[in-house]
């Protein structure tokens, strides 16, 4: 049963929508009128997937869990081996903590903790992993 979206909350969802955009280059897309708060949805496809979607949508008492971390929620994403050193240099330009992993693996991986939301997002090197898999 593949996954069909990812839905976010967030007190601001402009910046959080830019931030994801700009750093992991995710695309906004058309979100429905009929939805009573505001939100965006936004395209995470890759060239090799075209299916995954995440939508942001407006909590004005959101709050990020305390257990925002690699051994505890985060959120895992692949990313292409050519761009690793980019990313990490867009999401540091954009106010993002960057965290090395605490298990070691035979793939490129590293943490973010993004600066909207305090949400803790887990970037793969997509070619490795396919490699080591």
């Amino acid at each position: 049963m593949p996954l069909a979206h990812l839905a976010l909350g967030t007190r601001n969802v402009p910046g959080t929508m830019d931030f994801l955009h700009h750093t992991l280059g995710w695309t906004p897309i058309h979100s429905p009128s009929n939805v009573p708060r505001e939100v965006a949805w936004l395209d995470m496809s890759t060239a090799r997937d075209r299916s995954q979607q995440i939508h942001l949508i407006h909590v004005p008492e959101f709050q990020v869990s305390p257990f925002e971390r690699e051994f505890g929620r985060h959120f895992a994403v692949f990313h292409e081996g050519a761009d690793m050193s980019a990313l990490r240099e867009r999401l540091k330009s954009r106010g993002a903590e960057l965290m090395d992993p605490i298990r070691p693996t035979p793939f490129e991986r590293f943490f973010f903790r993004e600066p909207i939301n305090g949400y803790v997002f887990e970037v793969i090197n997509q070619d490795q992993w396919r490699e080591e898999s």
